[in-house]
């Protein structure tokens, strides 16, 4: 009985508990629809939607954007690297080398056939068509979802839309600038955003792709509206609409303000960056540049003169000669290896600043953007640290504790010590591939300042006058350093010293600083503060209308170049190179959309290269059989635009491209031929007074010896052929044969009754132009300001710069310095010259050439006799313009003769009343019935 009890209450337990497990589960069971409800309650909120497929949409977006530029440009199956794939056709293709592939592909997993062939067709395999598609299929995900988000009211996927329809990241993505125009067009009116505003401003402006007629009031309303809001872009383009007058009268105050804007956008971005400032972008090139000019090598003003010597011409004159960076790093590689001090230093710095080319100035000033590299601060504190352990083999155990003063090894090797010292300290004071650690830096900069190192002297100056180390402020040694690396012609150093006098109030002697900067080559800086000052003195209320106005354009010019090479956030011309550089179609269609609106803001470089890229009067065949078709006047007229644009910031080479544009009759207004010539003479005239281009003497020579578009005078023709001559020697040869052909025309002219002819026997005093006179060059009996006065051989006179006590002192001991550093400045020159120079130098001391594998082996044997080839050269060439002159005239007297006894038989023939005589055939053969016919028998 008690046992049935016992087994009656397990049971009423057991049901019990069975009763509260079955209420626990269904009380979680209405929780957990209740949680499932109200997250999809939240699911259905719209800004959350939004906000969750507008995350997703930016990160599948960051995985496409991610992928290398051959594969996000131009995707392709056959692009893998194998130079195979682009030789073989496609295995859809058609004809028996497709049929084969498709045949092999049931063989491709055997493994006797080759590798090269098994991993081809792999490629060719779904597999490969696959992953185009899934890419594919990631793009359209991108915009459905951001579509989605727009939808749902998220405006940040709205803008991303029509950024991503005007400026798509790849292939993948297409190019549609209506759908742009009018996402771009809503976004702003829902937010009043400046970016957006700033590019529909662009597209009202340019009428891009006929999305919108041209219309600048609209381009002028939005892109006011952008520049209050503070986009600089917008406030740039505001500044040239208002400098240029276009769309808007001129007003140079106006101007003068948003420059002043974008500039001031631009300054606080630099003095944000590491002490020093930010790291100015490399100088963008322009590619007319790169091929020696508009015009080419030696007739372009860009590659002659004094400009022959910049940096981006000397990249230019490397590309044509083959050389590649790649080689010249690996030459300069070898032999910072193996222990030589030079390569190292000048590895080193190139490294560092990202480019084989620096600009004047010092570090600080940055450098060459046609001769850019990766920038590797590790590599490049390498080679430094490298030379500076020869003379400082170990660091202090405190950093902190005075410097101790080293004894020197040698002039050299402690001149290219100090140097690397100051870049050594520079890295750590920035925080350059290194810690960033004042302590250090000072460490290094006192280093170098012991051997009078200009930069570690700067860099002093610095680390006292903002307390960079403990906090300790000194102005009074900071000025010290200052001066100490000012006297060595240090950019950085004079703005220093002019900032401080800046502050103070002295702006006389401030403006004074800052303009020897801009002579040895400050970039940023000095600009943006003497801006300041012709600024002030431009409101000023007391000065003359004159000079305000003079002001107003200097500060106005100055704002300008500190906005444009201020662009680190929105640098259109590096992305513009980057695109161009990859050689698609696509990717130059986005480079000239970028340069089109860089050119809106006011960019020449950017106007230089979009009027040169759509340059239709590049060839000399124009209009003949070989280029029978008509160029596009409305591409013309584009460029023709840009090419005006190009000429009004003193691009010499566009002034001359303009008047081939009126000559020729290129995108301008219809007109009489004689109109168009005059505008023609009138450009040529602006671009020959600037003393500067050949050419355009050239053709004002031409044009008076023809009387084209000026009056003809033979003698304004000889003087402008002479002056194109004494402006490029290079010019030579086609002055020579143009002058002889005007004495020729001169001479026919006066036997035929003309006057004002050359005279032969009374040449331009003794064969001399009127110009290498030096009474000539005299206006209103002014002197030479230079004579009397001793040249540079005679002595060197003091800077005429500021003058402070002691001055005299630190002018001698600069000049009493050892020749270390001297050379070393001298060497830094041209690397590819100097690596040259040296190759040169060694194959001389073997006295052995290199084989063909050589990097400068090319020019080495093209320098070689370069001598005896210039000696025969010019008479090599006359000799061939003499006999060709021979021969046509041979031509045309063998011509006239045969004609004349044509004509005579046929009167012979007509007076004995004898039909004309027909035409025989003019085969080798004899006709049929001719006796000759025997003599070419081959049987008898």
């Amino acid at each position: 009985m008690p046992s049935s009890k016992k087994t009656k209450m397990r049971k009423a337990s057991l049901a019990t508990f069975c009763m509260v497990a079955i209420a626990a589960l269904a009380s979680a069971n209405d929780a957990s629809g209740n949680g499932k409800r109200g997250e999809a309650l939240e699911s259905m909120d719209p800004s959350v939607e939004a906000s969750r497929a507008y995350k997703q949409a930016m990160s599948t977006l960051a995985t496409l954007t991610a992928l290398p530029p051959a594969q996000s440009e131009e995707p392709s199956h056959h692009s893998s690297g194998y130079p195979l794939s682009s030789l073989l056709p496609g295995i859809q293709g058609q004809g028996p080398i497709a049929s084969t592939l498709r045949i092999l592909v049931k063989l491709k997993n055997h493994s006797w056939l080759p590798s090269f062939v098994t991993d081809f067709l792999g490629r060719e395999l779904p597999s490969g068509r696959r992953r185009e598609e899934e890419l594919q299929g990631k793009a359209v995900k991108v915009v459905d979802l951001l579509q989605h988000a727009a939808d749902l009211g998220n405006t940040d996927a709205l803008y991303t839309l029509g950024h991503l329809a005007l400026f798509p990241p790849n292939t993948y993505f297409p190019t549609d600038p209506v759908a742009a125009y009018q996402t771009l067009d809503t976004h702003a009116h829902l937010t009043g955003n400046a970016t957006s505003q700033a590019l529909l401003g662009f597209l009202h402006s340019t009428g891009y792709h006929d999305v919108v007629p041209v219309d600048q009031a609209k381009a002028q309303l939005y892109l006011t509206f952008a520049a209050h809001g503070g986009n600089k872009g917008a406030q740039m383009a505001l500044g040239y609409r208002y400098w240029s007058g276009i769309g808007v009268a001129e007003d140079c105050m106006a101007a003068l303000q948003w420059y002043e804007d974008a500039a001031e956008q631009a300054m606080a971005k630099f003095l944000a960056g590491p002490p020093g400032g930010r790291t100015l972008p490399l100088l963008p090139p322009r590619l007319s540049d790169l091929v020696g000019g508009v015009y080419g090598p030696g007739a372009s003003v860009a590659s002659t003169g004094l400009n022959a010597g910049r940096a981006v011409i000397k990249t230019a004159n490397a590309r044509a000669a083959g050389e590649t960076w790649e080689d010249l790093l690996e030459y300069y590689l070898f032999n910072a290896d193996r222990g030589e001090i030079d390569f190292a230093y000048r590895l080193g710095k190139i490294f560092y600043q990202g480019s084989i080319y620096s600009t004047p100035g010092g570090i600080a000033s940055g450098g060459d953007g046609a001769s850019a590299i990766p920038r590797d601060f590790h590599h490049a504190r390498h080679y430094f640290l490298r030379i500076a352990r020869q003379v400082w083999p170990r660091d202090p155990a405190n950093p902190r504790q005075p410097h101790v003063s080293t004894k020197e090894e040698g002039p050299a090797q402690v001149g290219y010590a100090a140097l690397a010292a100051g870049y050594l300290g520079r890295m750590y004071l920035r925080g350059e591939g290194v810690k960033q650690d004042p302590i250090l830096a000072k460490m290094w900069f006192e280093r170098g300042a012991e051997y009078n190192e200009k930069e570690c002297h700067n860099g002093l100056g610095i680390i006292w006058r903002d307390g960079l180390v403990d906090g300790k402020k000194d102005l009074k040694r900071a000025m010290a350093h200052f001066a100490a690396a000012a006297t060595q012609e240090l950019a950085e150093a004079q703005v220093n010293i002019g900032k401080y006098h800046y502050e103070r109030g002295d702006l006389k002697l401030a403006t004074a600083y800052f303009e020897t900067a801009l002579r040895q080559g400050s970039p940023f800086e000095a600009y943006y503060y003497l801006a300041d000052i012709q600024a002030r003195q431009a409101r000023a209320a007391m000065i003359p209308p004159e000079i305000a106005g003079s002001s107003c354009a200097i500060a106005v010019s100055f704002y300008k170049l500190v906005a444009e090479r201020g662009a680190w956030e929105d640098n259109l011309l590096k992305e513009a190179d980057d695109l161009w550089s990859l050689g698609t179609e696509r990717a130059s269609e986005m480079a000239m959309l970028r340069w089109w609106i860089a050119a809106e803001r006011g960019y020449e470089v950017a106007q230089n290269n979009l009027a040169y890229v759509l340059d239709q009067d590049k060839s000399i065949l124009r209009f003949t059989r070989f280029a029978p078709y008509s160029p596009s006047n409305d591409t013309a007229r584009l460029a023709l635009t840009q090419w005006i644009r190009s000429a009004a910031q003193r691009n010499v080479d566009a002034l001359v491209k303009v008047g081939d544009y009126y000559y020729h009759g290129l995108g301008v207004p219809d007109e009489p031929e004689s109109v168009r010539w005059e505008k023609a003479a009138g450009y040529y005239q602006s671009a020959a007074d600037t003393q500067m281009s050949a050419l355009a003497m050239w053709n004002l020579g031409w044009m008076y010896e023809n009387g084209i578009g000026v009056p003809q005078d033979f003698h304004l023709a000889k003087r402008h052929y002479d002056l194109a001559y004494e402006t490029n020697s290079e010019a030579y040869l086609p002055v020579l044969l143009s002058l002889i052909k005007l004495h020729a025309r001169s001479l026919w002219h006066t036997l035929m009754g003309g006057k004002n002819g050359l005279s032969f026997w009374e040449g331009d005093d003794d064969g001399r132009s009127y110009y290498d006179h030096p009474d000539a060059r005299e206006i209103d009996g002014a002197q030479d300001p230079n004579a009397g006065q001793p040249s540079l051989e005679d002595g060197e006179e003091y800077d005429e710069g500021p003058w402070y006590l002691g001055k005299a002192r630190d002018e001698f001991n600069r000049r009493k310095r050892g020749h270390d550093q001297e050379r070393v400045a001298q060497d830094e020159e041209d690397p590819v010259q100097w690596a040259r120079e040296r190759r040169q130098a060694e194959a001389a001391d073997r006295d052995g050439d290199f084989g063909p594998e050589d990097y400068f082996d090319a020019a080495m044997r093209g320098q070689r006799y370069r001598e005896e080839e210039d000696v025969n050269e010019f008479a090599e060439t006359m000799l061939l313009v003499v006999l060709c002159l021979m021969v046509s005239i041979l031509l045309y007297v063998r011509g006239r003769w045969v004609e004349r006894l044509r004509r005579e038989e046929e009167q012979r023939r007509q007076a004995n009343g004898q039909p004309p005589q027909q035409p025989q055939p003019q085969g080798v053969f004899p006709p049929p019935g001719d006796p000759a016919q025997e003599d070419w028998a081959i049987l008898r």
